[in-house]
């Protein structure tokens, strides 16, 4: 049984698809890639045109370049309601991803969670639309990633 996991974050062109692929890197350094299904989408349609998502956000896009992470056909989707049955875990960035997730998947917590509450903490995935601090987020994202795996071994999953 593959461990499905499905990151989210609002337009699904920085920090959601980031942590896709960061994580796809991590299982496959680790040889354990079969064993998942990994995704990414957004809660709102603001990257989406006419059934098109945008690309990944260039400097997302250079600054998981700059750690050999390539996203080259990504392009943003949104989460829909179907979702929930879909995916083992769906991981928001922040609060207010995890009350649109809710929202859209008519769905509270169990399997819906933010990405550094894996590190045991409640502060949101830095969103670099905004803070312009791709590093930042991608230190965030690889933070949050690193205790998702820890946290899937702990409970026996990989």
């Amino acid at each position: 049984m593959r461990i499905r996991v499905l990151f989210v974050c609002h337009g699904n062109i920085c920090r959601s698809p980031m942590a896709e692929f960061i994580l796809k890197d991590m299982v496959q350094s680790r040889g354990i890639a079969s064993e998942f299904q990994i995704a990414s989408a957004a809660t709102s349609t603001e990257e989406i045109w006419n059934g098109i998502g945008n690309p990944v956000y260039p400097p997302a896009k250079e600054e998981l370049a700059r750690h050999g992470i390539s996203c080259e056909e990504k392009r943003a989707v949104q989460l829909k309601k179907s979702d929930y049955d879909k995916y083992d875990y769906l991981i928001g960035m922040d609060t207010m991803n995890i009350r649109n997730i809710e929202k859209i998947t008519g769905h509270k917590g169990g399997k819906i969670k933010m990405l550094l509450e894996y590190a045991g903490s409640l502060a949101s995935v830095i969103d670099p639309w905004y803070s312009r601090r791709f590093d930042d987020t991608y230190r965030d994202i690889v933070t949050g990633c690193t205790a998702f795996m820890e946290y899937l071994k702990k409970e026996g999953k990989i």
